[in-house]
């Protein structure tokens, strides 16, 4: 997107400098680049945010308006077109977006107020997270995969990433994002950078340092195969986790080297790497783990978020009870 011809009023003196290059900027230009730069956001998120900006700027230009002239009627009927076509919990991602938007050009002065302001969002059903047993995680560890994705080297990967995704709570762009030096190995700790560009220290169990202890042997192995070949990057020799090609793991290998274990284990339904991070905070809450201490090692910022964890240990413990206590059930 270009940037805007510098306004005539525009005072360089009395207009801080961070203020000053937002103003010189598109809207959504402006914003996209404050949460690049100021909020440290991923990639990801950025792309997330500007596919919904983009959306919702289109329609407003079919309407003959601005973002920065929008009202909130203008609001009320951009989402109302939502519901036809998107989930609940999507048109309430797209009135995040809008009002993370609109409180930043309040910040920059571009609008007065926020025409989403008061605007209530979709009813959404309440879903527990999708977790795994202490069973069904150890079946995700037993065998290797077949075929190419049987390489030796690769299931001493797979096996030391789920032990570490699992035993840390990671999420896996955290996982991915391993260097060789963020791991204390005598500690038994890992340097975590999280959301927001926030880094954290999580320790890790026994079972995860002995996995690691096999895996980095065997990723010096698969690193001078690379070098061999001469595929080899500068960013896979700091990497942690590398796929077979001897460059870093991304996020989606991880999600289909899970799906394909998922399948080997007999799994009803397949899950996604998240699922290891919901299963390691709530066993910690079934274990007795304080809601407090779990949310640190999370790295949540707002213990609203690692509560939905403890509706998922009551309703694990229900079933236990349910299912073995002989006063649970009538006859």
């Amino acid at each position: 997107m270009e940037l805007a011809a510098t306004p005539p009023d525009l005072s360089p003196v009395a207009t801080p400098p961070a203020a000053r290059q937002h103003v010189l900027r598109e809207p959504v230009d402006a914003f996209l680049h404050h949460l690049k730069v100021e909020r440290a956001l991923s990639q990801h998120s950025i792309r997330a945010y500007a596919v919904d900006l983009a959306h919702y700027a289109e329609w407003l230009q079919t309407q003959g308006r601005s973002v920065e002239n929008a009202e909130r009627d203008a609001v009320h009927e951009y989402l109302a077109s939502l519901h036809d076509h998107l989930a609940a919990s999507s048109v309430a991602r797209r009135m995040s977006t809008i009002r993370s938007f609109y409180k930043f050009l309040q910040r920059m002065d571009r609008v007065s107020s926020s025409p989403i302001e008061g605007v209530r969002g979709p009813r959404q059903s309440k879903t527990l997270p999708r977790m795994l047993s202490v069973d069904e995680i150890i079946a995700l560890l037993t065998r290797p995969l077949e075929g190419d994705d049987g390489d030796p080297l690769l299931q001493l990967r797979d096996v030391a990433l789920i032990e570490l995704m699992y035993g840390a709570g990671l999420r896996v762009s955290e996982l991915v994002g391993l260097d060789v030096l963020n791991m204390r190995d005598a500690e038994r700790l890992v340097r975590v950078r999280g959301k927001g560009n926030k880094t954290r220290i999580v320790p890790y169990g026994t079972k995860a340092q002995e996995a690691l202890r096999a895996w980095l042997p065997a990723r010096k192995s698969l690193l001078e195969r690379s070098r061999q070949s001469g595929a080899v990057h500068s960013d896979a020799e700091v990497a942690l986790f590398l796929n077979w090609r001897g460059t870093r793991l991304s996020t989606r290998s991880v999600a289909r080297m899970l799906e394909k274990r998922c399948i080997q284990a007999g799994f009803h339904a397949t899950i996604n790497p998240h699922a290891l991070r919901h299963s390691f905070a709530t066993h910690l809450l079934d274990a007795g783990g304080d809601i407090r201490e779990v949310q640190e090692l999370l790295g949540h910022a707002r213990l609203s978020t690692t509560q939905r964890y403890t509706h998922a240990s009551t309703a694990h413990l229900m079933r236990v009870y349910d299912k073995a206590h002989p006063r649970a059930k009538a006859s």
